[in-house]
């Protein structure tokens, strides 16, 4: 792999975090500044990034070629045919039902290579397949600038593949219930991490997400943008609107606002669509964050070159520009 390549797992140990909103929404950023920029959908669940961007016709059916497939050497077809492109230019391998599977399937592999080979089980190298596929076999540091996964968030197989491939951890987290998570609990999750690849697993940052108004969120998030253990350039607060509106949508928080996606009320039932509206300041500064955390990966945590300069093309509305820089919160031009 390149040193000049971003290559992040979103993960999360647990839902409400915003993990599948802030991989789509940190893939269109890294995208909208110049990189070409690869997802790839490890989550088997309904509701994931494949439903967001609307991709994976073919998800469902258990003869399609899926990545499963290649990552155990058993493809049906080539690579590149599992890619597909969102409307806002990210390239997505979408999920697949055989991802639910893949722990089986994984064990029917290894008992087979081991008996053939003479190998014991615990010389396997059962976390190193998809890392395999990746960067020997695909050579995709030579193709895309950035590599994203979002991840299913069971600690099993197919989480390690992810992990052992890309070696460096975004970490949304939650100030509340099941989803908060201690610096000290950030730590370990980590080292065990460590303990089980092998490996040396970066975290590029910590990015408290879903963040009220309540005391006790604001000293959930002050806890981690106060510690030097972790970097948390950006929180970000609870916009629960507008990130139930990027499914509708079927792309990023960018393109809700700048389409002015609205959601209301109608005979009792919630209705998102398209339309003119006001677009709120606290969605705008949601935008600039993102962006922020996107620039901040790019150029803190992976040295890459980007276009630091955001243009919303807000429909019937106007345009506004975000310039990314790390010594201050973000500049907008008018």
């Amino acid at each position: 792999m390149s040193v000049c390549m971003i290559t992040t797992v979103i993960y999360a140990e647990s839902g409400g975090t915003y993990k599948t909103t802030m991989t789509a929404n940190l893939a269109v950023a890294l995208k909208r500044m110049g990189l070409d920029v690869l997802v790839m959908d490890l989550d088997p669940q309904t509701g994931n990034l494949t439903s967001l961007f609307d991709v994976g016709e073919n998800r469902g059916d258990p003869d399609a070629d899926n990545l499963v497939k290649h990552i155990l050497e058993m493809p049906d077809g080539n690579f590149d045919d599992l890619i597909e492109t969102s409307e806002e230019g990210v390239d997505i391998i979408p999920s697949h039902d055989m991802l639910g599977d893949f722990t089986s399937n994984l064990e029917q592999k290894i008992s087979y290579e081991t008996g053939m080979k003479g190998i014991s089980r615990d010389e396997y190298p059962r976390f190193e397949l998809l890392y395999n596929l990746l960067w020997e076999r695909e050579q995709l540091n030579e193709k895309y600038d950035a590599v994203l996964i979002d991840p299913n968030a069971r600690a099993e197989d197919l989480l390690y593949n992810a992990i052992y491939a890309l070696r460096t951890l975004v970490a949304p987290v939650k100030p509340a219930g099941k989803g908060s998570l201690s610096l000290d609990g950030l730590e370990e999750m980590v080292g065990n991490m460590e303990t089980a690849l092998d490996i040396e697993i970066g975290l590029s940052c910590v990015v408290p997400s879903g963040v009220g108004q309540t005391n006790a969120h604001k000293q959930y998030r002050d806890q981690f943008e106060n510690t030097d253990a972790f970097a948390t350039p950006v929180s970000i607060g609870s916009r629960e609107s507008l990130m139930d509106a990027m499914w509708e949508a079927r792309g990023s928080a960018f393109k809700v606002v700048e389409e002015r996606w609205k959601t209301y009320e109608e005979d009792g039932e919630m209705i998102t669509e398209k339309g003119p509206r006001r677009v709120p300041d606290r969605e705008l500064e949601t935008l600039k964050k993102l962006w922020q955390l996107a620039g901040f990966i790019a150029t803190e945590t992976f040295d890459v070159d980007i276009n630091d300069e955001l243009v919303l093309d807000i429909d019937d509305y106007g345009t506004e520009t975000v310039r990314f820089d790390l010594t201050t919160e973000p500049e907008v031009a008018d």
